[in-house]
């Protein structure tokens, strides 16, 4: 199924699309698709997916951090920073945002999603923080969730990647994000097994963090911020 199909406009201003396991250029190509056709009425939209393993590499990103890739393919592509890893496991979010009509500029977009994850996080006792100049979501020295950006037009997209229980090994093959040494972790490594929260308590809970935040300043007529609605719900 097209991409297309599975996130139509709803009636709610942020549609929630659960795209499930699917290739990371089918992907890319449809959110750059619906960046450049959307319209000022058009709804924002947040993506949920899975990727098969792929490394992505930003459109400033150095060969040198590539260490060791083999069999794992290689896309370059149109966001901001270095090279990270996808992986199902991972549980990634792009963020299709109409910033002038959300009433965020981009330090404020990224601001909204690293405190949405360090929220989700607080939520399960883990205290997380943030790096001035290494976007992003931290758990001790190791990192846990990876953001990369681009804004076109005004509109956002590409977005969050969060470490759920994704094999962490291809993390060793590359310099994450651009930094020698960096160390990633992962939810299932912090938290005991009686408190791994499932993956539908796990999503719901990030994206109405997401949501809240990118709704705060953008209220309707009543007052109230708008409301957000799944497509695609299938739980």
């Amino acid at each position: 199924m097209p991409v297309s199909d599975s996130c139509a406009a709803p009636e709610a201003p942020i549609a929630v699309c659960q795209l499930g396991l699917r290739p990371y250029g089918q992907v890319f190509a449809a959110m750059k698709d619906y960046t450049e056709s959307r319209t000022e009425s058009s709804a924002d939209q947040l993506w949920v997916v899975q990727h098969p393993a792929v490394f992505t590499q930003g459109q400033a990103g150095k060969a040198e951090h590539l260490l060791m890739p083999g069999d794992i393919p290689v896309i370059k592509v149109d966001r901001g920073g270095q090279v990270t890893y996808h992986g199902p496991g991972q549980m990634v979010i792009y963020t299709l945002i109409d910033l002038k009509r959300a009433k965020l500029n981009v330090r404020e977009l990224v601001c909204a999603i690293e405190l949405s994850l360090k929220a989700l996080l607080a939520d399960y006792g883990l205290e997380a923080a943030t790096r001035d100049k290494a976007p992003g979501v931290y758990v001790g020295a190791d990192k846990i969730a990876s953001l990369g950006l681009r804004i076109r037009r005004g509109r956002s997209y590409h977005g969050l990647a969060l470490n759920v229980d994704v094999d962490l090994e291809p993390f060793q093959r590359i310099n994450p994000c651009g930094y020698r040494g960096l160390q990633m972790t992962r939810l299932k490594d912090l938290l005991a097994r009686a408190a791994m929260p499932s993956w539908q308590v796990l999503e719901r809970q990030l994206i109405e963090a997401l949501v809240q935040r990118f709704s705060a300043k953008r209220v309707g007529q009543d007052g109230q911020s708008p409301v957000w609605q799944y497509q695609d719900w299938g739980y």
